[in-house]
């Protein structure tokens, strides 16, 4: 932060003092405001102006226009002179011959691929979706973790049964607990059962990149990361910090459950994370009776708001009593029968996921 010596500069706001005025300042579609989102680079004091300098990691115009006038419409009250917002412009997204890749994140020590199941809203069956992909892709052959990242509602150690906690190596790290050959971290793992997290979002970013950093995870083909639902602070928190080599949407055939796909396709933008396609949940209801097709929430929802955003639909899985059942007694379906309609859909959906991430880091291998 820099204040440049003139005249009449005695009255004029610190550097500082501006900086913390820009923390009311929200981030387009979050929750964090652009301080907190590494946003301001500079802030230059002058007797005749005050200049801005900003690093945004979108190059969506809307969004640039709507910060820089923000930002113009907040200090000039405080200042009485012109303020000027200089925007740097962000890296573009890697295309083989047009533009560098943006700077990469710190690798995590042993993981091949990191993958993010998200969902723009609650409810949409999630967390069962990003178990039982990886259980899918442990059945492929893959050594593969999931990292339950939903902090206020963690679940990943009831759908596999867990109960016991996690131990530490010598050097203070968190060793994953293994089961169905998978192995999985939680926060519900390092709680006592019943007992509420309420914690505000930097112990919540503290806590994911100790998840992210400081867990022994050894030699993995994919790491799945069970993000929460919306696109709040733990959301980008994971986005912001871990190397994702893409992300999966979730969601179900409802009107209104479709309108937050947007939400989710628009944040891993945001952070230049490639899309790889979006599942569809709840897709429909075979009667084991009768064998009628219901569609009880509508259909084909997913693929119209797939289509809009030009992503593949990874699959369409059924509605199917076994699968609350077989969660709720911590054998998730794809391990307690393997041979269901519903474990052949996730097998299906974990294919295509491991053959695009293998695609993508051929790309990304032409490309440097």
């Amino acid at each position: 932060m820099r204040t440049v010596q003139k005249d009449n500069i005695a009255s004029m706001p610190t550097p500082q003092e501006l900086l913390a005025a820009l923390k009311q300042i929200k981030y387009p579609g979050f929750s964090r405001d652009i301080v907190d989102f590494g946003m301001v680079k500079d802030i230059e004091v002058g007797g005749a102006k005050v200049t801005v300098y900003l690093a945004p990691s979108t190059d969506n115009p809307d969004a640039l226009a709507l910060i820089r006038q923000s930002v113009i419409n907040t200090l000039t009250p405080l200042v009485r002179v012109p303020v000027e917002v200089v925007l740097e412009r962000p890296a573009p997204v890697a295309i083989p011959g047009q533009a560098k890749p943006p700077p990469a994140k710190p690798e995590i020590p042993g993981v091949r691929h990191v993958l993010a199941v998200a969902s723009g809203k609650g409810g949409v069956g999630k967390s069962t979706v990003a178990v039982n992909l990886a259980l899918a892709l442990v059945a492929l052959g893959h050594r593969v973790g999931v990292l339950d990242a939903d902090v206020y509602g963690p679940s990943v150690p009831l759908m596999l049964g867990i109960s016991e906690r996690p131990e530490t190596t010598e050097d203070k790290r968190l060793l994953p607990i293994q089961k169905y050959g998978l192995k999985a971290m939680s926060i519900g793992m390092l709680v006592p059962d019943g007992q509420a997290v309420v914690w505000r979002g930097p112990m919540i970013d503290k806590l994911l990149t100790e998840f992210i950093r400081n867990v022994e995870w050894g030699e993995l083909d994919v790491l799945v990361v069970d993000l929460p639902p919306g696109t709040g602070d733990a959301q980008l928190t994971m986005v912001q910090k871990t190397p994702l080599s893409g992300g999966v949407i979730v969601t179900t055939p409802q009107d209104v459950a479709l309108l937050d796909v947007r939400r989710g396709v628009k944040m891993f933008e945001e952070v230049q994370v490639p899309v790889l396609g979006v599942i569809e949940n709840m897709s429909y209801h075979i009667c084991g009776k009768c064998g009628h097709r219901a569609e009880i929430f509508s259909h084909g929802g997913g693929a119209k708001m797939a289509a809009r955003f030009e992503v593949p639909v990874l699959g369409e899985i059924p509605l199917v009593r076994e699968i609350r059942v077989d969660g709720d007694q911590g054998t998730p379906i794809v391990v307690a029968n393997p041979e269901h309609p519903q474990s052949q859909a996730f097998r299906h959906i974990a294919e295509q996921v491991a053959q695009k991430l293998e695609e993508r880091a051929r790309r990304q291998l032409t490309i440097h």
